[in-house]
């Protein structure tokens, strides 16, 4: 299935990430953690998809996308940044990725947050975010995606790291084995991993090395 849908606005989060808001076709339904491959609805753009995840609640009555802008390549996200109220982009069927299977921590890099964002917003809308965390490692201060709406949810603990903002007065430590150790006490727990491929498997080994088990680990496949 592919629908085109016009996009109502775009809203600046930070210098390289907007939220997209879109028609959102009837019957067109998703669960918090899913994903649809979206394309430019524009000439010599229709075919190039990309998988991008729904950060509004299930319930909006518009969509939402928030993505990350890479203006180092002519590619798709560097093509949406150019795009307003108006244009249009091409859905198509909703696909898992990640599930929510109850509280634990979610550990991002980077833009890997953005699959969190529908899960965190659902749980903090019913009431039902006691007992998680996120985590999530950052270059700067200045790339942190919606850092005032996390740590305003009731409920959610919030840990921030960045690797190379010498001036920030945020934890300044990459996520490695001496980071788990020090900041994840309980190894029995739900984890939800989402990030850079590499980065994601690593924390995969790293969390089943300190003891973790292996069916508790959730990650962006």
């Amino acid at each position: 299935m592919e629908t085109s849908v016009r996009i109502l606005d775009t809203i600046p989060v930070t210098h390289n990430v907007r939220h997209y808001r879109l028609e959102r076709p009837k019957g067109y339904d998703f669960v918090p953690g899913q994903a649809t491959e979206v394309s430019i609805d524009r000439k010599g753009w229709q075919d190039k998809k990309r998988p991008f995840t729904f950060t509004c609640l299930p319930g909006a009555e518009t969509l939402e996308f928030t993505i990350k802008s890479y203006f180092d390549h002519a590619g798709v996200t560097n093509e949406l940044w150019s795009l307003g109220a108006g244009d249009r982009l091409i859905l198509r069927d909703v696909w898992g990725t990640i599930q929510y299977k109850g509280p634990g921590t979610f550990i991002a890099g980077g833009a890997g947050v953005t699959p969190f964002i529908a899960i965190l917003r659902h749980l903090n809308a019913t009431g039902k975010l006691d007992g998680n965390r996120l985590i999530v490692s950052n270059r700067s201060e200045k790339d942190i995606i919606l850092r005032e709406e996390f740590e305003a949810m009731d409920g959610l603990e919030v840990l921030w790291s960045v690797t190379d903002d010498p001036k920030s007065s945020l934890l300044q430590e990459r996520i490695d084995a001496g980071f788990i150790e020090r900041h994840v006490n309980d190894l029995k727990q739900n984890f939800y991993l989402c990030g850079p491929d590499d980065m994601v498997k690593a924390l995969r080994g790293l969390l089943e090395e300190a003891g973790a088990d292996v069916g508790n680990v959730t990650w962006e496949k």
